[in-house]
């Protein structure tokens, strides 16, 4: 599959925290109507990339664009393309969900009709339309996991960063939730999609992009990574490429 739009690029992108290097010459990019899997174990760099990605913190080196636009001195124009679920996403604890959804929406120039429109479908497939009057302070996490992705997508986003994006949610709300994310990707969005989920992501990621300690060290569609490894799982890839043991 050829993808030639880039909707996330990074080239030679670093990240360092005094002494201490967090990404460590990162280039990848996401196409449009493309998921990419963002894999790699704890302090991989994956969550410092999402955060540079997201124009809250500035890269030490390299070039690291969305859309063309810097990630960092250009962001309040980036995110009027994005959709990012965060792993914990946290609301204000004196607001119900519905009056979150209809913040967003605003916020992104949405009428009231349209944001209706996203509560009808997106939000009645995610089984959460009758539990948008409770205060979000009061919400399951499996309930914040799908507010959190309801606000994501209510401006159709061209782009959604997600870090850990199931965390949370039953195995009925799980399927629910990555339909409705290939339904995004076959209209054209681009995909970043950060999990430990190996066997989530064999499934659903056109491609796989894995850090450890903070560099990348594999990429390329699942196929292509087991056969270079000589595999037969994308979980055995990943021990293979970031030298960890299965047991640790």
């Amino acid at each position: 599959m050829l993808f030639v739009t880039p909707v996330v690029r990074l080239e030679n992108v670093s990240r360092s925290f005094g002494d201490f290097c967090a990404v460590d010459g990162l280039t990848l990019e996401v196409g449009a109507g493309e998921i990419v899997g963002l894999l790699g174990p704890n302090g991989a760099g994956k969550t410092t990339t999402v955060k540079m990605l997201m124009g809250m913190m500035r890269q030490s080196s390299g070039d690291l664009a969305l859309f063309g636009m810097d990630c960092f001195s250009e962001r309040s124009e980036v995110q009027k393309r994005v959709g990012f679920l965060p792993d914990e996403p946290n609301f204000q604890s004196h607001l119900r969900g519905i009056e979150l959804l209809e913040f967003v929406g605003k916020v992104r120039g949405l009428s009231a009709e349209a944001i209706m429109a996203h509560i009808d479908d997106v939000g009645e497939k995610l089984g959460l339309v009758e539990d948008l009057g409770e205060f979000a302070a009061n919400y399951s996490k499996g309930m914040r996991k799908k507010l959190a992705f309801l606000m994501a997508t209510v401006h159709e986003p061209e782009l959604l960063i997600m870090d850990e994006p199931t965390n949370g949610l039953d195995p009925m709300a799980t399927r629910t939730f990555l339909e409705l994310v290939q339904r995004y990707v076959e209209g054209g969005t681009g995909v970043l999609y950060s999990t430990h989920l190996l066997d989530q992501a064999e499934k659903i990621c056109d491609r796989c992009v894995v850090m450890n300690r903070g560099k990348l060290v594999a990429e390329g569609t699942v196929e292509f990574l087991k056969k270079e490894s000589g595999v037969t799982t994308l979980e055995e890839v990943f021990f293979a490429v970031t030298g960890e043991s299965e047991l640790s």
